[in-house]
């Protein structure tokens, strides 16, 4: 089985090809783009813009399985100054790439989605918690909507083809390879990168850290989307993906510090943006219908992407 990871050098990505190239009865092949691929036995590479309707044509010669991870991501700061970003070109990659997985009959697409869409609430949601006439936070309607509208593309080649579709709505990833760089990060890769660089016995965190989040390690994602590849029967499926409990910002932080063995001072700025949301995911139609549950403890998930951190130069992120 061919299976083409597409957003290979991204944090996703590159964690599903360095997984699956090692599949015995799988040949991956990655797509790299902006950033240069790296070496990984089993894993060969190709060189495309998902942008690009004849690129796409070329990077699908062969596949039957397409595991789409490319998209234009970022951080807490650039969702509130320039939301935009989040927009365009995912829907463009998107549009194309389902399109052409159609008509050259891809056996399956997978499509990581993501929680923005659902409301903040104190109790795990499920699926079909999500309420279309129901206000969606001003700061993620661009991201939102654009993710809605790209699993309703999956549903409906799903309809008109023969080509399966898997739309995953994760909760927040961390792990090797996440963006740890302060611009870009997310909460969990900027919490890491601030107590690992820790200078004068402190570090700062963005807002009150009253907002609580579902945090995933990335090893129970491919997880995942190894099941949903093996188990899945039905032409579409949505799923929640998740650990299925809210970390408040604030306990993650005490989390991470205490993980690396140093005693810091938490200091937080208020100026800078907060999204004050709650959220976790009820992941049973997942455990009912693939077999999946979550392996990785959040300690144990810490721990790992820490020592991971310390293995490569601060450079390297």
């Amino acid at each position: 089985m061919k299976v083409l990871v597409c957003g290979a050098t991204g944090f996703i990505g590159r964690n599903m090809a360095e997984r699956f190239a090692g599949h015995k009865d799988w040949d991956v092949v990655g797509i790299h783009h902006k950033r240069p691929p790296f070496d990984h036995p089993g894993l060969t590479w190709i060189e495309g813009d998902l942008t690009n309707p004849r690129d796409i044509e070329r990077c699908l010669d062969g596949v039957d399985v397409v595991i789409q991870a490319a998209a234009t991501t970022s951080g807490s700061k650039d969702i509130v100054t320039r939301p935009f970003i989040h927009v365009t070109d995912n829907a463009v990659m998107n549009s194309l790439l389902f399109r052409a997985a159609f008509e050259r009959q891809v056996k399956h697409v997978l499509f990581f989605s993501c929680t923005v869409m659902y409301p903040s609430r104190e109790i795990p949601l499920k699926e079909e918690d999500f309420d279309a006439n129901a206000a969606m936070h001003s700061r993620y309607f661009g991201v939102g909507h654009t993710k809605l509208y790209i699993e309703k593309m999956c549903e409906f080649f799903s309809q008109i083809g023969k080509t399966r579709f898997t739309a995953i709505r994760h909760s927040n990833i961390y792990g090797p390879h996440d963006k740890f760089d302060l611009e870009r990060s997310h909460v969990f890769g900027a919490t890491v990168t601030k107590v690992l660089t820790a200078r004068n016995g402190r570090i700062t965190v963005w807002g009150t850290g009253e907002e609580a989040r579902d945090l995933l390690y990335v090893d129970d994602l491919a997880d995942f989307v190894e099941a949903a590849i093996t188990y899945q029967r039905t032409p579409y499926a949505l799923y929640n993906c998740g650990s299925g409990q809210a970390v408040s910002i604030k306990d993650l932080v005490h989390q991470i510090v205490q993980a690396s063995g140093q005693a810091l001072r938490i200091e937080h700025d208020l100026t800078q943006p907060t999204i004050k949301t709650s959220l976790s995911l009820d992941c049973s139609k997942a455990e009912r219908e693939l077999g999946w549950t979550v392996k990785t403890p959040l300690q144990e998930g810490i721990a790992r992407t820490i020592q991971w951190w310390r293995a490569h130069p601060p450079t390297a992120h």
